[in-house]
C-alpha cells in the first residue's frame, strides 16, 4: 500500500477553489487594476477626497495598471511560477509598507478619509500577500 503525503489546506484557501494560488493572483490583479483605473479616471475628484495630488494619483494609477497586467500574466501561466509569485508577494509587501510609511511620515497632506483609505489599502494588499504566500507553500 502506498500513501501520498499532502499538505493540509487552510479553510480560507479551501474557499478559493481547486487552485487557490491562481485564484488569489487573479483577484489581486482585478482589484489592483480597478484601483489603478479609478486613480487614472477620477484623479481630480479623488484629490480633494484623499489629499493626494492628481498627478501622483495618475502616476500611481498607471503603475497599478501595469502591475495588475503583470500579476494577471503570472496567474495565466499553465503552471504558476513560484519565483514569479514570490516577486508578487514581495511587491505587495513593499506597497503595504510604503503605504503605511506615507501615512506615518506625513508625505502627503492626507485628509482623514485619505489616511483611512491608504491604511485600508495597505491591509488589503498585505492580505493578498499572505494568501499568496500561504497558497504557494501549500501547493
Amino acid at each position: 500500500m502506498t500513501t501520498t503525503a499532502t499538505r493540509p489546506r487552510s479553510r480560507t484557501l479551501g474557499l478559493l477553489g481547486r487552485d487557490p494560488l491562481r485564484t488569489v493572483l487573479r483577484l489581486d490583479a482585478v482589484v489592483t487594476g480597478a484601483n489603478g483605473a479609478a486613480y487614472l479616471a477620477a484623479a481630480p475628484l479623488l484629490t480633494g477626497l484623499l489629499g493626494v495630488p492628481s498627478g501622483v494619483l495618475r502616476g500611481l494609477g498607471a503603475s497599478l495598471l501595469a502591475y495588475a497586467a503583470g500579476v494577471a500574466l503570472v496567474a495565466a501561466r499553465p503552471r504558476t511560477s513560484a519565483g514569479a509569485t514570490e516577486v508578487v508577494v514581495g511587491a505587495n509587501l513593499l506597497w503595504s509598507a510604503a503605504s503605511v510609511a506615507a501615512v506615518v511620515s506625513g508625505r502627503f497632506d492626507l485628509t482623514t478619509a485619505g489616511a483611512v483609505w491608504v491604511l485600508l489599502q495597505a491591509a488589503v494588499v498585505a492580505g493578498f500577500a499572505a494568501l499568496q504566500l500561504t497558497a504557494l507553500r501549500t501547493r
